[in-house]
């Protein structure tokens, strides 16, 4: 048995192993074989691993110094799929992204200022940068606090995460395929690329009506069918290629609020319904509405620096928008807080031969 020194941590609504790179094999083929293995994926449990039996978790995150002269770490997320072995390491994960910085901090690879610690991370998936804002004072991390955020019991500490260039993350563009709305199997769809690509649909489009449970949305299986057809030829106009085999573009269903917010969401992953709103996700969202002529924009209606509040199954979201030069989409800064927390370090063992 291999043993590799690890930190299980929540990240915002997600959970996962966090590795130092050099405790990892720097070879992807056997990086990719080692974490399958450790997170017990190929089985709907997980149950010979340390995955949770759902996507939310079962993410991994590896954190290296980094070289990018802007940046202080580089994080790298992988989606480890539970019921079939294979990763994906296409997109990136803000939910985890929450717990780089601290992570970061406690292994050496930032210094600790007082009472704050800005730690700027690259993410590796998109080479996209982030500053994240970790509590620290008298130089250690803080985990407690009074911060609530829907879909996790309790409270913690803050940590605000904002996003210096998000726009076309996977793709280059904004709207990767060069106009603000398609047409795809006669559904009214805007397909943006803002921290995270996605493909946007009203609901009602699908004759639902977003209001339905992650569960009920998951239990449609001609509902499930139609999105992957919209998703594998929206994901062919962005540039994407076959997306068959990869975790983007998510698909999203929108709808009118119903509790204060600006716009009702639900968000999948892509082939289960979020139990709330991935991070990236709400970034991209936000941004939608604060574009013309987008579907979110019949909805929710944004203009100039504000706060969108997001409704999803497990709450609400917020982010804050302020444009960082003039009035262009593109040149959008986005916001949020979420929380962490470290919940056990020691090493996780892993088989050396496949079984």
């Amino acid at each position: 048995m291999q043993a590799i020194p690890c930190v299980l941590m929540r990240g915002g609504t997600s959970r996962g192993p966090v590795f130092l790179a050099n405790h990892l094999p720097s070879n992807p083929a056997l990086r990719d074989e080692l974490l399958l293995k450790l997170m017990g994926s190929g089985h709907e449990l997980e149950i010979d691993g340390i995955g949770g039996g759902s996507p939310q978790t079962s993410k991994v995150a590896i954190v290296s110094a980094s070289s990018h002269p802007d940046a202080d770490v580089d994080y790298l997320f992988v989606q480890v799929m539970v019921a079939q072995r294979r990763v994906d390491t296409a997109p990136n994960c803000g939910n985890m992204l929450c717990a780089i910085g601290p992570f970061a901090i406690e292994h050496g690879l930032v210094n600790a200022a007082t009472p704050v610690t800005r730690v700027r991370i690259r993410n590796v998936n998109t080479n996209t940068l982030i500053d994240s804002e970790v509590l620290t004072p008298n130089g250690r991390v803080r985990y407690e606090g009074d911060t609530s955020i829907d879909g996790v019991p309790g409270t913690a500490a803050p940590i605000k995460l904002t996003f210096l260039d998000a726009a076309g993350a996977k793709t280059g563009r904004l709207l990767p395929t060069g106009q603000v709305r398609d047409r795809f199997d006669g559904v009214e769809v805007t397909c943006i690329d803002m921290a995270m690509p996605m493909v946007l649909m009203h609901a009602a489009a699908l004759g639902k009506t977003g209001y339905e449970s992650p569960a009920e949305l998951d239990a449609d299986s001609e509902l499930l069918a139609r999105l992957e057809s919209i998703r594998l030829q929206a994901g062919r106009a962005m540039g994407l290629g076959d997306v068959s085999q990869m975790v983007i573009p998510k698909p999203v269903l929108l709808s009118s609020p119903r509790n204060g917010g600006a716009l009702n969401t639900r968000y999948f992953m892509p082939h289960n319904c979020h139990r709330s709103l991935a991070a990236t996700g709400a970034i991209g969202l936000a941004s939608a509405c604060a574009l013309p002529g987008s579907v979110a924009h019949d909805l929710a209606p944004v203009n100039g620096p504000t706060l969108v509040k997001l409704e999803h199954a497990g709450g609400q979201i917020e982010v804050s928008l302020e444009p960082a030069a003039g009035d262009s989409p593109e040149a959008m800064r986005a916001s949020l807080i979420r929380t962490a927390r470290r919940l056990f370090t020691g090493d996780v063992y892993v088989p050396s031969s496949r079984r």
